[in-house]
């Protein structure tokens, strides 16, 4: 019944002779249409209680229509907005593992860097110790 979003008005009207009901704002099937052209009953007074009947069944059924269809642009729009939240999570989990995966890098690049400074500081010490010890023996 209509586009993306947009709100539609819808209005009943009759004519001078109350005979006929115009609804301003409703897109028609074919079928309906169809149905519409097809003849109905000449019976003067029992059709005129019948068309108000009829009218007040229209709006009736119009109005259900149009509140089904709201509900299903409502539904699609909160489909459409899960849908990017979920992206937008998805997004954000990226980065933060992003960063996380950064930082655990630099701290095992410093650990590394810390054990192989204390490596070179316990060699030179062992050097060290080595060259003591050949002083003494000799």
């Amino acid at each position: 019944m209509g586009g993306g979003g947009s709100t539609r008005r819808v209005t009943f009207e009759a004519d001078e002779n109350e005979n006929i009901t115009v609804v301003k704002g409703v897109r028609l099937s074919d079928s309906v249409i169809d149905r519409m052209k097809e003849p109905s009953s000449p019976s003067g007074r029992q059709q005129r209680s019948s068309s108000a009947v009829n009218d007040e069944e229209l709006k009736k059924r119009i109005a259900e229509e149009l509140a089904l269809e709201r509900a299903r642009r409502d539904s699609e729009a909160q489909k459409r907005r899960l849908k990017q939240e979920q992206a937008y999570v998805r997004d954000e989990f990226g980065k933060i593992l992003e960063r996380e995966r950064i930082s655990s890098n630099e701290h095992l690049t410093r650990a590394i860097l810390r054990e192989r400074a204390a490596t070179e500081e316990e060699r030179q010490k062992a050097q060290r110790f080595d060259v003591l010890l050949h002083g003494i023996v000799e």
